[in-house]
């Protein structure tokens, strides 16, 4: 099964820095129809102005992963950790048993990110953080940027979680193909572009629900940036 949910019809917050929308209830914004999928808890959409960001808060028992999808995004945290991360890139924290962060924008333009909550399967671990950067030219194939799957070969960012995050570009035209394993489920955005998943079609930052598909038939209607979420039902 196969479910899009529009763009315009996401959660809305915005102030003087921070234009987001919710795919999931967060916040202010609660849909009791829309909890998460799985595992998957959080998927916000946020646009960060420039030299703002999010001040110094706590978070545990959570692993939280950031997309940059435009600018960059600078980490400061409890443990002393200090990062940026730029388009394309990806941060991984692993908040368990407790962590304080911040997260800014230090750019001179707007910065775009991706922020995924994954509910961990491990709890009660010592907090962490840490950024990968990837090849930028990942064009007709998802590449596995974080993940914490059985099996798991350590050539991805660790995930305290029985899920990964996948990402990629399809050019136009193209079409490429992902498994998911029995009992699990998927979450798909098209960062740009308009895709088509097993004859269903999704635009631009629509959230595609997978539900019981085990092969994934992804088309590029134009050149698309796909993230795709991969958890334990």
């Amino acid at each position: 099964m196969i479910q899009v949910e529009s763009f315009e019809k996401l959660g809305r917050f915005r102030n003087a820095w921070l234009n987001a929308r919710h795919h999931f209830s967060f916040g202010g914004h609660h849909d009791p129809a829309r909890m998460g999928v799985g595992a998957l808890r959080v998927w916000n959409d946020d646009e960060i102005a420039p030299n703002t960001g999010f001040d110094p808060h706590p978070h545990r028992e959570m692993e939280i992963i950031t997309y940059v999808r435009e600018g960059a995004i600078t980490h400061q945290d409890s443990l002393g950790n200090e990062g940026r991360t730029e388009a394309g890139d990806v941060q991984v924290m692993h908040a368990g048993t407790g962590i304080t962060h911040a997260e800014y924008n230090r750019e001179s333009t707007p910065t775009r990110i991706f922020q995924i909550w994954i509910t961990p399967n491990k709890k009660g671990v010592k907090p962490g953080w840490g950024a990968r950067s990837f090849p930028k030219q990942r064009a007709d194939q998802l590449l596995v940027l974080a993940d914490g799957r059985e099996g798991a070969d350590g050539s991805a960012l660790p995930l305290y979680a029985d899920g990964a995050v996948l990402a990629g570009t399809i050019s136009a035209g193209q079409t490429i193909r992902q498994t998911l394993a029995p009992g699990r489920v998927g979450y798909l955005v098209a960062a740009t572009g308009s895709v088509t998943i097993n004859g269903v079609k999704a635009n631009t930052r629509d959230g595609v629900t997978i539900t019981d598909e085990r092969e994934l038939v992804i088309s590029a209607d134009t050149e698309s940036e796909i993230v795709l979420v991969d958890v334990a039902a």
